[in-house]
């Protein structure tokens, strides 16, 4: 599959601002981070990171891939839970180092502490030290525990 979607080297800066040529910008760990929302309401679901295969295999299927920085393996996003990220969208930054997808969700929950987005607390700003985080989410959409086991959730620590 790797061969299918061709990345271009990076020549110059008219060539990644201004060209029609995909020439991504991965860190010095080969990853680019991609910023996930909900095609239907722009809701920041996640920030998760792509490798050269994750990339390619978006593009090629039309589902979200990230590279899990924890576990160090490619993952398909919903391959376990069945919330796999449809995408509706896909796009590059200015510089070609940040990927931003529009995604539909069976069930619309993204998460996989059962919310429906990874950002669903808020931290108050702007009155001194934090004390406390504030849960924008009031229900979970799905429970982890029947989605995933009692497994300890492998992308902490």
């Amino acid at each position: 599959m790797s061969d299918d979607v061709r990345f271009f080297q990076r020549l110059t800066i008219e060539q990644v601002e201004e060209g029609h040529e995909l020439a991504p910008k991965f860190d010095e760990h080969g990853l680019i981070a991609c910023v996930t929302t909900a095609a239907h309401s722009g809701e920041v679901l996640m920030l998760g990171y792509m490798n050269a295969e994750a990339l390619r295999r978006t593009i090629l299927t039309g589902e979200a891939h990230y590279y899990s920085r924890s576990r160090q393996v490619l993952w398909h996003k919903g391959a376990t839970s069945g919330l796999v990220q449809k995408v509706v969208e896909m796009r590059i930054d200015d510089d070609q180092d940040a990927v931003w997808l529009r995604v539909e969700i069976p069930g619309d929950a993204s998460c996989h502490v059962g919310y429906r987005s990874c950002f669903y607390r808020s931290v108050p700003t702007g009155q001194g030290e934090v004390h406390e985080l504030k849960f924008e989410e009031s229900e979970k959409l799905f429970d982890p525990k029947k989605v995933y086991g009692d497994a300890p959730n492998p992308t902490i620590l």
